[in-house]
């Protein structure tokens, strides 16, 4: 890769990246290395990168280039207002599962006391928002991954949110807790689909993508353990696939729950299914 040498300015530098990258994701990175605001690009494109900076920021923009995530390479992603620290060990949370929140928020946003079980947590985004967001929320996370829990624990010390994190297998180490709303982001999809080789998702942990043949495996698993975990009267809600709301649906309806539905996303489509918990 050619590059400027000495180092240069801000405008030189950002010339020079979007020749590589887009001019967004390359003033993200210099942002992240410059430790400064967007305004500052702005104000001060004469500015010299200093040597250490300079080498930073190629090396940040090489890495883009062959396709890393910009949420890896900077360390931070956003979620429903707040900042979240993520690693490889963790999926990179997307716009889409604040629908998830949403839905909480409308069913439990006026209760206090709600029990919450947050299943595969990944970087803790649900657990700590609806820890945050929900009046004296009572919040437990799960996840199968010790390095995840990691990830999500920092991200609850650093956003002071008082969350129980347990490592397991969905409800394996869970004993007879029961909890009034159950939320999950679960791998979900198909585990030969090609998209699997493509973009962002080629770094990210494949057994938080990838579930069974018809990425319908882990989805079945919580339907199927959540009743003996709800009270009755409870909420599952479950994040899917763009063609899998029928299917969720179905497993909802044979494993007894009510008031059944699917939810749209940001782009119209039935991102979230979901139904109450009567009891038997």
């Amino acid at each position: 890769m050619a590059v400027v040498d000495p180092a240069p300015d801000v405008a030189s530098a950002l010339k020079w990246a979007r020749t590589h990258i887009v001019l967004a994701e390359a003033r993200i990175l210099l942002r992240y290395v410059l430790q400064c605001p967007a305004s500052r690009l702005i104000a001060f494109p004469e500015a010299v990168l200093g040597a250490v900076e300079w080498a930073e920021f190629r090396l940040l923009v090489e890495r883009r280039e062959a396709g890393e995530p910009i949420a890896y390479l900077t360390g931070d992603r956003e979620f429903f207002g707040r900042s979240f620290h993520v690693t490889p060990a963790v999926l990179i949370p997307r716009p889409d599962t604040e629908l998830l929140v949403e839905l909480a928020m409308a069913h439990f946003g006026d209760k206090r006391s709600t029990r919450v079980l947050d299943l595969g947590t990944g970087s803790g985004i649900l657990a700590i928002t609806l820890m945050l967001e929900l009046i004296e929320a009572d919040v437990t996370a799960v996840d199968r991954s010790r390095e995840a829990l990691l990830v999500a624990m920092a991200n609850a010390a650093r956003l002071g949110a008082s969350v129980s994190f347990v490592l397991g297998d969905w409800f394996a180490a869970l004993g007879e807790e029961r909890y009034h709303l159950i939320v999950a982001n679960p791998p979900y999809v198909a585990a030969a689909d090609p998209h699997l080789e493509e973009g962002d998702v080629r770094f990210e942990p494949a057994t938080a993508l990838a579930s069974g043949p018809q990425g319908l495996d882990d989805l079945a698993a919580i339907v199927s353990g959540a009743p003996v975990h709800l009270e009755p009267g409870g909420w599952l809600f479950l994040e899917h696939g763009y063609d899998q709301a029928a299917a969720v649906r179905g497993l909802l309806t044979d494993a007894g729950f009510s008031g059944i539905a699917s939810w749209k996303d940001l782009a119209g489509i039935e991102r979230v299914s979901g139904g109450q918990w009567l009891g038997r």
